[in-house]
């Protein structure tokens, strides 16, 4: 990329990240928006003054400003708004990237170094629903395994960010590695030098001949070299043991300013399990990606086909159809997370994942032809697994277990084809009851990270310590507060219909819910709410833009059950709704199945409004709270 012309679409976060990435790559950079002052602008000029920025329409005067040798374009600009610069590029043959393109082009390259290849193992996370979750589960999961482990994506930082930081930090720890090997080879040659001078020194004496020595006491010249040579090979050597204890000094001294290093900054980072092959002892050992569709979108068949080690698609839902066009384009973005290579983590209890199942293939095993799948695969979901290697839960007594199966018979495994049948074991690894995470759906979810973990080799016993200890992800039916036997969630981060189901599926089955729904409905289609709804819903309370919308589609059904429908102003009003129709052993559950920019900020801020409703709810109670807030 050195000296070559570098045309970046867009400057948010992952356009800021590229300009970072390809100048330090050594590119001749300019960044075009649409925006006259985009949000990260100023930051651009102070870090990098050289990269040209441009105002404007992404159009043929823009093409034309120079030669160009790669286009990046950020994540989140729609492809309609692109189609000038995909039919340019193609008929100048010039390659349109994005972010995720250009991080599995590093790894390719830092791949086939001479010194130290890196070949890292990355895991990819994607799904309507549950990235963020998974992805911070099973990140902490290889942490308590003692891996050093990097998340970046659409979880945050972005993905050049993190890997041109990994990059600096080896190459500072290297540059100490090799001063540190200099020293001690040094050292070695000085005590080979003085063994040597020894030897020499001892070979003098034994060869030179006994005279006596002479009445006039003349000194005997040859004694008197022998004897410089052996004063000279005692002072080398004297030399050497002070040099010696000196570096023991140092290296004391520096243990102990490592020491107090350690005790400043927290807990050393653990050293990673033992490799095949030698890799850079400073880099990640596995990276944990959260990739969103549009990250995905148009990587299939390029660098990343061979980057990821396993990858899942969590399930599949509507949403961003303005952007994708289509459910199957939609789905089509997310499955190119599994790349050409991957193992594929599939969800059984959803059809559309499902359906990306990898093919059979007809391989020869002895004299006979087998039909077998084209690629490894796992699955994850809420039944009993019947084929080794997946993950559910298994029901004893009454109590839920989190399972992984096992072959009974792990050679007659290698062997066996598609069609015959598996005997199988379970592997009973927590009660689904010691999560500290609620819902059916935070189940699945701490399996699909368990088996995303499990398949890098790391030991599985710390991290089911690991997973009994996580607390979950904020606004992600986060527990806020326990009032007259009432519990409130806040699952503000619950923006499309997709969420707002696993919300409800996962609560539901434990008690009945009063929600409150509405908001920015993005055109979604309401419908799947209204079965979930009626069998698990005491009341619906709505508030926002499009809750008309969401009444049309749900509000027969919820007649039908026998659940009262109201209406708020905002959501302060609907939060006392909600607490009004409420009964001891409910919960009151802010799942909004909308985006929240009709009436707040952001998901953020809706929480917070919620969060302080229950808090005032408290107050005029004159109620301590028990729970979250």
């Amino acid at each position: 990329m050195n000296q070559q012309h570098v045309l970046i679409l867009g400057l948010g976060a992952s356009g800021l990240s590229m300009a970072r990435w390809c100048s330090r790559q050594g590119a001749r950079v300019t960044v075009a928006d649409t925006r006259e002052t985009p949000p990260q602008l100023a930051v651009l000029r102070v870090e990098w003054p050289e990269v040209e920025f441009v105002s404007g329409p992404f159009d043929d005067a823009l093409l034309a400003r120079n030669h160009w040798s790669l286009i990046a374009r950020s994540p989140g600009l729609a492809p309609e708004s692109l189609q000038a610069v995909f039919g340019w590029a193609q008929a100048n043959g010039v390659a349109v990237v994005g972010e995720l393109d250009l991080f599995a082009r590093a790894l390719q390259a830092l791949s086939q170094r001479e010194r130290l290849a890196y070949r890292p193992q990355v895991l990819a996370i994607t799904g309507t629903n549950g990235k963020t979750t998974v992805t911070s589960l099973t990140t902490l999961l290889l942490q308590r395994a003692g891996l050093n482990v990097a998340v970046a994506g659409n979880i945050g930082p972005a993905l050049l960010d993190v890997l041109g930081n990994a990059l600096d930090h080896e190459a500072v720890a290297q540059q100490a590695d090799d001063e540190a090997a200099a020293a001690e080879a040094a050292q070695a040659q000085a005590e080979a030098d003085a063994q040597a001078a020894l030897a020499a020194a001892a070979a003098v004496v034994a060869e030179a001949p006994v005279e006596e020595p002479a009445e006039d006491n003349e000194d005997n010249e040859d004694s008197e070299g022998a004897q410089a040579t052996l004063d000279d090979a005692i002072a080398q050597a004297d030399a050497v043991e002070a040099a010696e204890a000196a570096e023991a000094d140092t290296t004391g001294a520096e243990a102990d300013a490592t020491a107090e290093t350690a005790d400043a900054e927290g807990p050393a980072q653990l050293v990673p399990p033992p490799v095949e092959a030698p890799q850079p002892t400073h880099l990640p050992r596995v990276w944990v990606l959260e990739l969103s569709s549009f990250q995905l979108d148009r990587c299939a068949g390029g660098a990343w086909d061979t980057v990821p080690s396993a990858a899942t698609v969590l399930n599949l839902s509507e949403d961003h159809l303005d952007w994708h066009g289509s459910m199957a384009a939609y789905a089509g973005a997310k499955k190119v997370v599994f790349g050409a290579q991957a193992l594929m983590l599939l969800n059984r209890d959803d059809p559309a994942v499902m359906a990306m199942q990898p093919g059979l293939v007809t391989v020869k095993i002895g004299n006979r032809n087998r039909q077998q799948s084209a690629r490894p695969w796992a699955s994850f979901g809420f039944d009993a697994p019947t084929r080794a290697g997946d993950w559910g839960i298994e029901t004893v007594n009454g109590m839920a277990w989190l399972v992984r199966a096992l072959a009974l018979d792990e050679t007659r495994k290698r062997g066996r084809a598609a069609d015959e049948a598996e005997e199988v074991y379970f592997q009973r690894l927590m009660p689904v009851e010691a999560l500290r995470i609620r819902g059916r759906h935070n189940a699945a979810n701490a399996l699909a990270a368990l088996a995303l973990a499990s398949s890098t080799g790391a030991a599985l016993a710390p991290m089911l310590h690991g997973l009994r200890e996580y607390r979950g992800e904020p606004h992600r039916v986060e527990p806020v507060a326990i009032l007259d036997e009432v519990e409130y969630f806040d699952d503000s981060k619950g923006t499309n219909v997709g969420a707002t189901l696993a919300a409800v599926n996962g609560l539901g089955v434990e008690r009945r819910l009063v929600l409150i729904l509405g908001g920015d409905g993005k055109g979604q289609d309401f419908a799947p709410l209204a079965e979930p709804l009626a069998r698990y819903a005491r009341a619906v309370v709505y508030i926002g833009r499009d809750a008309g919308r969401i009444r049309e589609a749900v509000g027969a059904a919820l007649e039908q059950a026998g659940a009262p429908q109201l209406d708020a102003a905002t959501l302060p009003e609907a939060v006392a709704l909600a607490a009004q129709q409420a009964r001891p052993g409910d919960a009151v559950l802010m799942s909004p199945a909308c985006a929240s920019l009709d009436m707040f900020d952001n998901y953020m801020h809706r929480a917070r409004v919620f969060v302080d409703a229950v808090q005032t709810l408290a107050d005029e109670q004159g109620m301590s709270l028990e729970g979250g807030l």
